[in-house]
């Protein structure tokens, strides 16, 4: 009898909180859902341009490889550059963007086919890099990705735990009791926790780079830039949501929903390879535009001034996470 009360008990209270029931019902059934999609075996569209007499390999049928016709080797190596095409050939050679070494292997071996029905024969042309190089590893293409995400998931984790602990300890009742504004409040919180982000952002960076020897072709400075950005968005985003959640247990239950469907979008997979209505859904995730920004720097050797349009639209989401936590202190101060 009393083993049935305690079952009892258990399952009236998870009846009581539908937040976990719903959690343990819907979260799974999401992200199993988003891995159908993006594990599905689509192989994503490669362009190749094609310079001089080259081009007649445009009436060529590949599903997955597309051709497009470019004036001159100048005009490819812009392409590139611009993110237009995944590679271009000339009769001397062929030039690789080179930043996905997978993308890269699918290209020569597609081309070899083209050319070489013998796959053990080399292909007549000399291979070059635009980024990266023949070595690059594939955690060199998705380590700057990896950097961003752990970034990103654990200050939005200990920044909206913190934020929670503060509410549920009445040390926040007694700071809204003061003459203190709400801004003057987030602000605050938002500073105080960037100096230990910045700190861990640091750390993260540095082990990576000089420990682990993943390739960085930018400058460090922008990659510690870039990474604190992504810490202040996250740090922005775990405060905010802290206010919509009763306990810890409650605000941990935001990662499945919240931090796991942005791995999908962060460049980590192939976006290009997901339907078109699911990409449209990247363009609201905050690590979409981080993982561009640092493969741009780490791999691409770009600087800040060529990626301040991700700058700022990070700085943008935290703006933006900002004010809505001011409002959402409302309800503990009107003012």
């Amino acid at each position: 009898m009393r083993i049935t009360a305690v079952i009892i008990r258990i399952l009236r209270q998870f009846l009581r909180d539908k937040r976990t029931l719903g959690l343990m019902i819907f979260a799974p059934m999401l992200i199993l859902a988003l891995m159908n999609v993006v594990f599905t075996d689509q192989e994503p569209t490669m362009n190749v341009g094609l310079v001089g007499e080259v081009q007649s390999l445009q009436a060529i049928e590949d599903e997955n490889l597309q051709f497009t016709l470019i004036d001159s080797e100048e005009d490819g190596w812009e392409r590139i550059e611009e993110s237009e095409i995944d590679a271009f050939l000339t009769q001397e050679k062929i030039v690789l963007e080179g930043s996905n070494p997978s993308t890269n292997k699918a290209i020569l071996l597609k081309l070899q086919k083209m050319n070489q029905p013998d796959e053990n024969k080399e292909l007549p042309f000399d291979i070059e890099y635009a980024y990266g190089s023949e070595s690059m590893e594939m955690f060199d293409n998705i380590g700057p990705f990896l950097i961003v995400f752990f970034v990103f998931f654990f200050v939005f984790l200990i920044a909206g735990v913190s934020f929670l602990r503060e509410r549920t300890t009445g040390t926040l009742e007694r700071l809204m009791a003061t003459p203190i504004k709400r801004w003057e409040l987030v602000i605050g919180y938002v500073v105080g926790f960037g100096i230990f982000t910045l700190i861990q952002s640091s750390i993260i960076v540095l082990f990576t780079i000089y420990i682990l020897d993943i390739q960085m072709a930018g400058n460090i400075l922008s990659i510690l830039f870039v990474t604190f950005t992504v810490a202040i968005t996250a740090l922005t985003l775990g405060t905010l949501l802290s206010a919509f959640a009763r306990n810890e247990l409650q605000m941990i239950q935001f990662i499945p929903l919240v931090v796991v469907p942005q791995v999908f979008f962060s460049g980590l997979f192939s976006i290009e390879a997901m339907p078109s209505w699911l990409q449209k859904v990247s363009l609201v995730m905050p690590l979409t535009y981080a993982g561009e920004a640092m493969k741009d720097i780490m791999i691409r050797g770009k600087g800040i001034e060529e990626i301040y349009s991700n700058i700022l639209l990070l700085f943008g989401f935290s703006l933006l996470f900002i004010l809505l936590n001011i409002k959402a202190l409302k309800k503990y101060r009107p003012t």
